[in-house]
């Protein structure tokens, strides 16, 4: 079962998820008309429908691991796209994809080195991975402030964390491993300005630690962090790119 999300906030408050996806989705020019994409951590579908856009003779496919965010997409992309929830460390196609898509969302998962296994053999050889989530920094100070909050309102809390930040190096490794070539991983700074910031950090950030608070403490602890953090948010997206080898 995935993180519950209130999908709905967060699609009002994603502006930056689809600055940093558009980045992503710039990478994909010269893609055939024609091509069957996946879109791993579609959240509520704002980017699966770009990904549509490109492939007018294609097919995509698109999963989450949130109920939520898999409903708003079901209703946003109709039957444009065929979406499923499902943690990714669960994917198992029945026929492999020419693309894989993914952004914002590979942080969220717990196993990297089977995550990347995966994500391989749902693509054809010579098929196509390229991919943005957070990486090595990724939110330093907003994690400084959590941490600062935590040790006053959760100490259950401490040292834990719902996220793989990540490292150019530990990641190229690891696609070498899961059966990829040419590789191409690299970090880059994102500071991020959201609009509403306190609807941002409650449904982008926090959403796996409140879950994990009795409800009566979730809104102090979330009013802390959100007291606690100023724009710029210190984003670090890991790009990756790559190749399924055999093609």
């Amino acid at each position: 079962m995935g993180t519950p999300w209130d999908a709905s906030t967060y699609d009002r408050s994603s502006e930056p998820q689809q600055a940093w996806a558009s980045d992503v989705l710039a990478r994909l020019e010269g893609i055939a008309a024609d091509a069957a994409v996946l879109d791993v951590g579609c959240g509520t579908g704002r980017v699966t429908e770009a990904l549509l856009a490109r492939v007018p003779h294609g097919r995509v496919l698109a999963l989450d691991a949130s109920p939520e965010m898999v409903a708003l997409a079901r209703e946003r992309l109709g039957e444009r796209a065929h979406v499923w929830c499902q943690d990714a460390l669960e994917l198992d196609l029945d026929a492999p994809v020419d693309v894989i898509f993914s952004t914002a969302a590979l942080h969220w998962v717990s196993d990297h080195d089977r995550l990347w296994e995966r994500l391989a053999r749902a693509l054809r050889p010579g098929g196509v991975l390229e991919a943005q989530c957070g990486g090595e920094g990724n939110i330093a100070r907003v994690r400084a402030v959590i941490d600062a909050v935590c040790r006053e309102l959760a100490p259950e809390l401490l040292g834990w964390s719902p996220w793989i930040f990540a490292s150019p190096r530990a990641t190229e490794r690891r696609l070498r491993r899961a059966g990829f070539t040419e590789i191409r991983c690299s970090l880059r700074e994102r500071p991020t300005y959201p609009e509403d910031v306190d609807a941002f950090v409650r449904t982008s950030i926090l959403a796996a630690h409140l879950e994990r608070l009795p409800a009566e403490r979730r809104e102090p602890f979330a009013a802390a962090v959100v007291a606690g953090v100023r724009p710029p948010l210190d984003y670090v997206r890991l790009n990756v790119s790559a190749v399924r080898a055999g093609g």
